[in-house]
């Protein structure tokens, strides 16, 4: 017979043998466990302390390639670390400054729709944390749902909507990540909203604003779907990004966002949908996107 309570990241299990008594004993929790052991298998190779961690999304990974690269480390070198399955995703991590900001580049994401646990999809946010980085700038590839959005807009997240994929959340709380119960009521920062739309000003880069929807894929959405996204309040859909965002926030990470329109969702566009299109649309706008981002690294860095 087995009975268990929860302590923390630790489980505790108790084993009742007939004959034998009872013993207590403690097993932590796995994907505690498993974020450790990537954090060792990073600090045994890098020395390295961010202050922003920065995810690039579908054909943004290039912008790592502009900063002043310290080191470098794939993900199939850290122990247990999910690796990307997308194509376009290079799959590791990239040390360096963008001016005198040290900043960790995911160069490629993991998603749900690969097959991971979402527990495995957060994970590099939480070890990201784990490197020093205060900061979390989500960028990502989506697809337009509010009108008058073309494909190379860009839009500032302001809200999420993460309903339709589970939460990173789920199961044993980790106390050593944060809260049971984590406050959502303003995910995305305010004062980091301020400094974009600043930064966009100055590069005269027009910056729309919206709610971001993440669902789980990897199959575009429906015409009724996008239906549905606009009713509920949604601006962009994408397939990734709002999970992280939970996942950072828990931690106590301030949270940035922008997408890259790549193109208009189904059934505003007449067009069919194919991740290659997608990919173009993103290089298309990528020196854009480029100084955006730079620029609004050095506006946050300033309130550190």
């Amino acid at each position: 017979e087995i009975a268990q309570c929860l302590v923390g990241s630790e489980m505790c299990i108790r084993d009742r043998n007939i004959g034998q008594g009872e013993e207590w004993r403690m097993i932590m929790n796995p994907a505690y466990e498993k974020l450790l052991k990537c954090y060792d298998s990073y600090k045994a190779k890098i020395d390295f302390t961010p202050k922003v961690a920065l995810i690039l999304g579908s054909g943004l990974g290039d912008y790592a390639d502009d900063i002043r690269v310290v080191d470098t480390l794939d993900y199939h070198d850290i122990e247990g670390f999910p690796v990307s399955t997308v194509p376009g995703h290079k799959g590791r991590f990239i040390f360096g400054y963008v001016d005198d900001v040290p900043v960790v580049c995911m160069q490629g994401r993991v998603h749900y729709y690969e097959g991971y646990e979402m527990s495995d999809v957060v994970l590099p946010t939480r070890l990201m944390k784990m490197m020093g980085a205060e900061v979390l700038f989500l960028t990502n590839a989506a697809g337009g749902i509010q009108l008058g959005m073309h494909a190379g807009d860009f839009m500032l997240i302001k809200d999420q909507i993460a309903s339709f994929v589970p939460s990173p959340l789920r199961g044993a709380n980790i106390e050593e990540l944060g809260v049971r119960f984590p406050d959502m009521s303003q995910i995305y920062d305010l004062e980091f909203q301020k400094i974009a739309r600043k930064a966009a000003a100055s590069l005269d880069i027009d910056l729309m604003e919206g709610v971001y929807l993440q669902l789980t894929g990897p199959q575009y959405e429906s015409p009724q779907e996008i239906a549905m996204c606009r009713t509920l309040g949604a601006d962009a859909v994408g397939m990734s990004t709002a999970c992280e965002a939970i996942a950072a926030r828990h931690m106590g990470m301030r949270v940035i966002g922008i997408s890259c329109i790549t193109n208009l969702a189904a059934g505003i566009s007449p067009q069919p949908l194919c991740h290659a299109e997608v990919q173009e649309a993103a290089d298309m706008v990528a020196p854009q996107f480029k100084k955006l981002v730079a620029a609004t690294i050095q506006g946050i860095a300033k309130t550190l």
